[in-house]
């Protein structure tokens, strides 16, 4: 019998390892044959060469693209782009896989899938149809959406868009956020063994935070991250496990002013350049609140019922939950909003949060439309006109 052939296309961390149980699921499947391609920040010594993790964790990389990341400006990272796109269509060229699969909104994806579209490749995608309108994410996002054949999406609302951009109803599948499987199937750490695993004592009061760059321009504030630090200082009896900001353009500036602010309390404050993702959400299910501007506080923490203190513009207009506090990143909101978040009668009222799709089977679902979808004619697609009334 003859395997169909799944490429999953992973360029970071955070995407992996919403991407796991479904390579899981793929991999168990005797009628699957699993590709992986690892690029982007995977490759990278400075991010923490995260592909030896998808390697630790059972997964044979059938290619490695290089990008050569070597700096994070708008040039460094177009002229990136080009390369991934040159390796990519020597990947495709030797895998031929079936259907590839991309997550997000993500431009080492944006590349990929280009890559596809002209190998005449199905591309499933996954998060499609949100809106994150303080980052050229949204842009990708939506232009992934348009070059891809399958949709998985988390939420009904994210389905109307997706269509609403002239896809056809009968591809879009409302399917859950994959990184719920992880807080349903993983084996969290207790506190203990994450504190060991860091090597930090956390205690029963602290905070995780991420902070990342917010790439569309008019919405970048210069002194956000140090207005972060300050509010945080406000609150000496929690400590701080920081993770490290992304590849995109400005991080590598971010995550120097972490290193300084970490250096300067050491025994308040613990960085991790990747945590991945069983220590990260173990730490989610212990801290007291996450704090900073990641879509992680947006999806993952609610379903702890924990708050999270959502900083800027980066995560504007995506769906929310009663967890979530928007606050501008000045001193005073960020404060503010940290107060409520530790207040007895916030943690109260998020204490009754109930989230769908926590049944531990989005990827079941994605994998078995994979599996079965009929590929004849797949890559085609027509414009669906949209109607209010379909």
């Amino acid at each position: 019998m003859t395997k169909r052939k799944i490429c999953v296309i992973t360029g970071t961390r955070a995407e992996y390892g919403l991407l796991y149980w479904l390579m899981k699921e793929i991999q168990a499947d005797e009628s699957l044959q699993l590709q992986i391609v690892a690029t982007g920040t995977h490759l990278s010594p400075e991010f923490g060469l995260t592909y030896k993790n998808i390697e630790q964790d059972g997964f044979k990389i059938d290619e490695k693209v290089e990008m050569l990341l070597s700096g994070d400006t708008h040039v460094a990272i177009t002229k990136s782009m080009g390369v991934e796109l040159i390796g990519f269509a020597d990947v495709f060229d030797r895998l031929k896989p079936d259907i590839a699969v991309v997550l997000g909104d993500r431009y080492e994806l944006l590349t990929a899938v280009a890559a596809a579209l002209i190998a005449n490749i199905p591309v499933a995608h996954i998060h499609g149809g949100e809106i994150t309108e303080g980052a050229i994410d949204d842009s990708i996002r939506h232009s992934i959406t348009k070059m891809a054949q399958l949709h998985f999406v988390s939420i009904a609302e994210h389905r109307r868009r997706v269509i609403q951009m002239g896809e056809n109803p009968e591809r879009v599948y409302e399917v859950g956020a994959t990184g719920f499987d992880n807080i349903v199937k993983l084996n969290l750490l207790s506190l203990k063994e994450l504190e060991d695993s860091v090597n930090f004592l956390l205690g029963d009061k602290f905070f995780l935070v991420t902070y990342h760059p917010v790439t569309v321009e008019s919405y970048q504030k210069s002194d956000a991250l140090l207005n972060l630090f300050k509010a945080l200082d406000n609150f000496e009896d929690y400590k701080v496990l920081i993770t490290k900001s992304n590849g995109d353009v400005g991080g590598r500036n971010i995550n120097k002013k972490i290193d300084e602010y970490v250096a300067n309390q050491p025994n308040r404050i613990c960085c991790s350049t990747s945590l991945g993702q069983l220590r990260y959400l173990s730490a989610m299910k212990y801290c007291t609140a996450v704090v900073g501007n990641s879509s992680s506080g947006i999806w993952e923490t609610p379903v702890f019922k924990k708050p999270t203190v959502n900083l800027g513009a980066r995560q504007k207009n995506r769906h929310r939950e009663i967890s979530i506090i928007d606050c501008d990143e000045n001193f005073d909101s960020i404060k503010s909003a940290i107060e409520k978040s530790i207040s007895k009668e916030f943690q109260e009222k998020i204490s009754t949060l109930q989230i769908p799709y926590t049944d531990g089977m989005v990827a079941v679902r994605i994998k078995d439309v994979l599996k079965n979808i009929p590929l004849e004619n797949l890559f085609r697609k027509k414009f669906f006109d949209y109607d209010i009334n379909f």
